[in-house]
């Protein structure tokens, strides 16, 4: 399980390295609510892609190893205690969205005010997604129970509509 002091431990050694991230998927929410709401299997980041061979020997000196690499769509790096990382690779283009590409050979824009977000994750300030590219980031696939708590708080938080197949 990643916990708070895990996040903010992983985010601080990340920037200190010249590396800049957003928290993604449930502990991106997390901080956008301001508090804990669930348990967390892993900390999605959304990096530069140019910058994955950085952050790889920077958390490398804290027993990190990459566990799968997808590249350029992402890549988990996991530690002795099975804490994960899940990096979603991005490439900024010219506006400053971030596009991803995915496997099937198709990709992804992360729009420009969406890496504008802020959020506390145990009273430390963190870059993060906006709710709005959080919650788009909840479509596409078939979501499951924890996609569900995570939509649901953006939508109760945030008031963003409920998008397909959250409308139950």
């Amino acid at each position: 399980m990643m916990q708070a002091h895990d996040v903010i431990h992983v985010v601080t050694s990340l920037e200190a390295a010249g590396i800049r991230v957003w928290l993604d998927g449930g502990w991106g929410i997390d901080a956008l609510i301001g508090e804990q709401t669930r348990l967390h299997a892993d900390l999605d980041l959304v990096i530069a892609l140019h910058h994955v061979p950085h952050a790889r020997e920077a958390l490398g000196r804290h027993q990190y190893v990459v566990t799968e690499d997808e590249l350029p769509t992402r890549c988990v790096l996991r530690d002795p205690t099975d804490r994960r990382i899940d990096f979603h690779t991005v490439t900024f283009d010219a506006e400053g969205g971030g596009v991803q590409q995915l496997q099937d050979g198709s990709s992804f824009r992360y729009p420009p005010p969406g890496f504008g977000g802020r959020g506390q994750i145990a009273g430390q300030t963190l870059p993060c997604l906006t709710p709005e590219v959080q919650m788009l980031c909840h479509v596409g696939y078939p979501p499951d129970a924890q996609d569900e708590h995570d939509v649901r708080l953006l939508h109760t938080r945030f008031g963003l509509a409920l998008p397909p197949p959250y409308q139950r």
